[in-house]
């Protein structure tokens, strides 16, 4: 007969990301995330396998939340330059309310572990292409109401303005200015004009 958890797995997660997002993967060892999660050894193999396991599902997790907050967002009715601003504030909101200035925890991974790590990059991958296509989806609709010009492709549009989005996310690590922030959203919807 298999034996009960006694402990919630989504929080034991939640607190796994704020883990290794604070710290990285490279600078969290077993002994941090037996401390910060708060079971023993033997419950976070038998729940998890191993470190590289947990860091896989912690950054999962974060993936599917994120998204669901962009294509809410990208979804909702009205004008397409307003949704657009929306998506870029949601980004610096959720970095400005962050003391601990930890960037984005998928832009970290990216930059930590993607490049030798496939099931990071295919992640990271996944990621992009997803927010890029919601940023697509919004510019695509602003153009065809006349509202976002059309003489540049949509999709190298979302391109440039996701990758706008990650620099916000990389500065961010390093400065809490909000007129900073404010400036990089005005410029950006300037480009949609």
């Amino acid at each position: 007969m298999a034996r009960t958890k006694d402990f919630d797995e989504k929080e034991v997660l939640n607190k796994a990301i704020a883990i290794f997002w604070y710290k990285g993967y490279n600078g969290t060892s077993m002994q941090d995330l037996v401390d910060g999660l708060g079971i023993s050894r033997s419950s976070l193999y038998d729940t998890y396998g191993d470190k590289h396991t947990l860091y896989i599902k912690a950054l999962e997790s974060y993936k599917t939340e994120g998204a669901l907050k962009v294509c809410a967002i990208a979804n909702s009715p009205g004008p397409a330059k307003e949704t657009f601003k929306k998506l870029l504030e949601l980004a610096v909101g959720e970095l400005l309310e962050d003391k601990k200035q930890k960037g984005c925890f998928m832009v970290n991974a990216e930059v930590e572990n993607a490049p030798h790590d496939a099931e990071v990059s295919k992640m990271v991958c996944e990621n992009d292409q997803q927010v890029e296509d919601a940023f697509y989806t919004v510019i695509k609709k602003g153009q065809e109401s006349g509202e976002i010009k059309n003489s540049q492709d949509a999709r190298a549009l979302a391109r440039f303005t996701f990758n706008t989005v990650k620099g916000i996310r990389v500065t961010a690590k390093s400065t809490t200015d909000q007129t900073v922030f404010d400036d990089i959203i005005k410029l950006t919807l300037a480009a949609l004009d």
